[in-house]
């Protein structure tokens, strides 16, 4: 039997141990807490490293959003490029200038490794480049220079083919002009950066487009086209027979209108020699002036219808009453003749057809200096005329009328106008006596009721539409008629100033026309500066030449313009067809 001393020492070594074990799970909990702190001190760092990161990445691209756009190295697609001009088409539809798509070359300086080498490169693809001005772009210290603007697809791949850093393409668009000179006076040009500088282009700039381009604003879908008031067919034969016309007579020049009377509506109008609206470089050479409105001239014995119809309207002159045309008139040291006379006493109407300067003065001096001077302002052939068109001339007048004034500018010596102001005070001549500013955009009836002026009487309008038939069928016109369609005009035949004087050797003729004369729709005028004598012939006066011309036009024309011919009384209506 153990003693109990013997027990209790037996028991010791079990107390030690269950010590132990409480002092080892102390340990292990610390230990336990410790490394759970470290785990997550882990995280917390872990966290606080994808922060930063998405944080730099996040930066990054804010700082991308708020830089400038990247130039693209190509042409980018069709619905990412913007339509910075619109259309312009004729009355049908058919379109005179729109904007294709291209790309222009541009070089970044500050990334070009090898001026010289990028140079040289270059060239094997431009090889007309200004080699200096390149190199010198290319070595400067901006970060962007313009090399050549407006390249073909063609040139764009051969030079992306080349691999030069630094150098991109930027999208832009070019402005084309499918007919090419056909219309240019009238449509116009722009410039380089695709902004009008002439002509209904320089016009639709001012009406609000060009406003928004030099803000800097644009948009991103086609522009409502603008439809013009020309016929491209009409156009066309204009142009044509003006062509014609210079070839056959060796002028210098030659210009023509086609006017709707009733609306004032420019169908056609051309001026040669012209230019390429394509290449508008050729714009500024000297003779490329659009004559019709942006030159002006003295339009000869085309006046003598305005005489005439002021002398009628204003009361003092009868259409049966007449005037001596014998011998000359003396004034002011100048001596008047005319240059066909009939040394005979004149009515009216034989002044008008025998173009009686003689006659023509007696009636302007009846009307008196201040009634004259009146009448052409109230006809605006002596103030700026106001239409579409940027290019158009202010007409000179003597700045203190006298006798000597008056009686030359009755047969259109003294006072030059434009063509196209004479076209349209014409018009009013025709249609009833309403003077109508012309438009090279579309025009009813109706609106044109609303802008129109009553110059003249309708009873003197009458009598100018007889006058002016009679003129085609017995007088210096005849060259102008057209089976059918019943023309009726003026001639004019004006000596040009040359070296102080006026010179008989140097013409510049018109004729004036309306058609069909019993019911008139169109005013025709041409012009055609310094023609020569047409072989076989010994003279180059407007019978001969300018007559021809408005003979030819409404001929090819009046079935575009919808006028049907009549033969005969009553005859049955013919359509023609093109």
């Amino acid at each position: 039997m153990r003693q109990p001393g013997a027990f209790l020492a037996g028991l010791r070594p079990a107390r030690n141990s269950a010590g132990s074990r409480s002092r080892s799970a102390s340990e292990f909990e610390g230990v336990r807490k410790a490394q759970g702190a470290q785990a997550k001190n882990r995280i917390l760092i872990a966290i606080g490293c994808f922060f930063v990161f998405y944080a730099v990445i996040g930066g990054r691209l804010v700082q991308y959003g708020l830089r400038s756009p990247e130039t693209v190295s190509s042409i980018a697609r069709a619905d990412q490029l913007l339509i910075s001009r619109p259309d312009l088409l004729d009355r049908n539809g058919e379109v005179l200038a729109t904007d294709i798509r291209t790309v222009s070359l541009f070089a970044e300086p500050n990334k070009i490794v090898d001026a010289d080498e990028a140079v040289e490169l270059l060239a094997t693809v431009l090889p007309d480049l200004d080699m200096r001005g390149i190199h010198r772009k290319l070595s400067s210290n901006s970060r962007f220079q313009w090399l050549r603007r407006q390249l073909t697809p063609r040139q764009q791949s051969q030079i992306l083919s080349l691999g030069i850093p630094g150098i991109g393409f930027r999208p832009e668009t070019r402005r084309f002009y499918p007919g090419g000179p056909t219309a240019s006076h009238v449509i116009g040009h722009v410039n380089i950066d695709n902004k009008g500088i002439a002509g209904m282009e320089k016009f639709v700039d001012g009406q609000g487009l060009g406003a928004l381009a030099a803000a800097g604003l644009t948009i991103n879908e086609d522009l409502e086209p603008v439809r013009l008031s020309l016929d491209l067919r009409v156009q066309h034969v204009v142009r044509d027979e003006l062509a014609a016309a210079m070839d056959r007579y060796k002028a210098i020049a030659a210009a023509a209108v086609v006017l709707n009377i009733h609306t004032g509506e420019v169908v056609g109008m051309s001026s040669l020699p012209d230019y390429d609206p394509n290449n508008p470089v050729e714009a500024l050479q000297k003779d490329r002036l659009n004559r019709m409105s942006a030159g002006t001239y003295e339009m000869g014995s085309t006046f003598k219808a305005f005489t005439t119809a002021m002398a009628l309207d204003s009361g003092k002159v009868k259409i049966t009453d007449s005037f001596d045309a014998r011998g000359s008139i003396r004034i002011g040291g100048f001596t008047i003749r005319d240059f066909h006379g009939k040394n005979r006493v004149l009515t009216v109407p034989e002044i008008f057809i025998y173009s009686s300067n003689i006659g023509t003065a007696r009636m302007a001096d009846m009307v008196g200096i201040d009634g004259h001077k009146e009448f052409l302002t109230r006809m605006g052939l002596l103030t700026r005329m106001q239409t579409e068109l940027p290019e158009v001339a202010t007409p000179n007048q003597p700045s203190v009328w006298k006798k000597i004034n008056s009686i030359t500018i009755s047969f259109g010596h003294g006072v030059s106008t434009t063509p196209l102001q004479t076209a349209v005070a014409a018009a009013a001549l025709m249609n009833g006596g309403k003077l109508i500013e012309p438009t090279f955009l579309p025009r009813s009836v109706d609106e044109a009721e609303k802008v129109a002026v009553q110059v003249i009487d309708p009873s003197t309008s009458k009598s100018m539409r007889d006058l002016m038939e009679l003129n085609v069928t017995q007088g210096s016109g005849r060259r102008a008629d057209v089976e059918g369609f019943h023309v009726g005009g003026k001639t004019g035949t004006a000596e040009k100033v040359v070296n102080g004087r006026y010179s008989s050797a140097v013409r510049f003729n018109a004729f004036l026309s309306a058609f069909p004369i019993d019911k008139p729709e169109y005013v025709v005028l041409v012009v055609i500066d310094e023609p020569k004598p047409e072989e076989g012939k010994s003279s180059a006066t407007a019978g001969l030449n300018a007559a021809p011309m408005v003979s030819a036009i409404v001929r090819r024309s009046a079935a575009f313009l919808g006028v049907k011919p009549h033969f005969g009384n009553g005859a049955q209506e013919l359509t023609l067809s093109y």
